[in-house]
């Protein structure tokens, strides 16, 4: 199956959301939450994380996370992952509770395409503490894409993660997951980079990025936002609508992409030293805001 066949199948088979001008949407991806071990690359930004994801519930955003949100490639269970960030969770509880939170899988979380892991791993927990199993995401559910559509203007925003466009990292993840278990996640001490992640292999970052602008070109130029490859992207109007929202794994940053009152911007949250000189997080505007419609065609 090609990257035309795999997208235009994602296409066809997500799930639509009706939004208008009114709602407010923060796009994050690829955090790719650990169990807090050496090799858990969220860890060093999880307070920025946390930070900004309590902004956006207190500031009335529905939180959408565009795939390789938990790392399930590096670790073998879920229950490890919450236990280590089980304050990260407890707010993402409570954007669920609210009907606040849209989850998409992307390749290093892709077992959860199927429903009934969902139901097993993250229906509820068990805690140590009560001794008893708590309600963790009750009827949670995971989709390969998600259409935003615009109740007044009718334009949608097409939402994947982006490995659709990556053949090895589709079919052959769980190969690639076996090689980040057994040999990439133990050289990591040593700094050894994953070469089957295209965020850390240029040359295959820009045939993703390729192949998915030819199939928006293909589809009218239909806005879409995706993840993956780990490198925000925030067109003009009049290019190619291809945007990525970026990584929560950055050097001391996380980037993502918001929407709010039909316009579009790419931000980043950062630590910065005030004037006093104590250290704080804050967010920098990127690029935008801009327009929803300045990419209708």
């Amino acid at each position: 199956m090609k990257t035309k066949q795999r997208l235009d199948r994602a296409y066809k088979q997500a799930r639509r959301i009706s939004f208008s001008n009114e709602d407010k949407l923060v796009f994050f991806s690829d955090c790719h939450r650990g169990d807090k071990s050496f090799a858990d690359d969220f860890a060093r930004n999880e307070n920025i994380y946390y930070h900004a994801l309590k902004h956006y519930y207190n500031e009335g955003f529905t939180y959408c996370e565009l795939g390789d949100g938990d790392e399930l490639w590096e670790n073998t269970s879920f229950e490890s992952i919450l236990r280590a960030h089980k304050n990260v969770y407890r707010l993402l509880q409570k954007f669920h509770f609210e009907n606040r939170l849209h989850l998409i899988w992307g390749n290093h979380d892709m077992v959860y395409r199927d429903k009934n892991y969902v139901k097993k791993h993250l229906s509820t927990y068990f805690d140590p503490k009560d001794g008893r199993e708590e309600v963790l995401f009750k009827d949670l559910e995971y989709h390969e894409a998600i259409v935003l559509k615009h109740q007044d203007t009718h334009q949608e925003l097409f939402l994947c993660h982006g490995h659709q466009a990556d053949w090895m990292n589709y079919h052959g993840w769980r190969f690639n997951r076996f090689l980040v278990r057994v040999l990439w996640k133990p050289l990591q001490i040593f700094g050894i980079s994953d070469p089957t992640s295209p965020a850390k292999n240029y040359k295959e970052l820009i045939k993703v990025e390729r192949r998915i602008k030819k199939w928006i070109t293909d589809n009218s130029n239909l806005l879409t936002i995706v993840g993956h490859t780990h490198r925000p992207r925030f067109p003009e109007p009049g290019d190619i609508a291809f945007f990525n929202d970026g990584s929560c794994v950055h050097p001391r940053s996380i980037t993502g992409l918001e929407v709010d009152s039909g316009a579009i911007s790419l931000i980043k949250w950062h630590i910065a030293t005030s004037e006093s000189g104590t250290l704080q997080v804050v967010r920098e505007l990127l690029e935008g805001p801009t327009a929803l419609t300045a990419y209708q065609v």
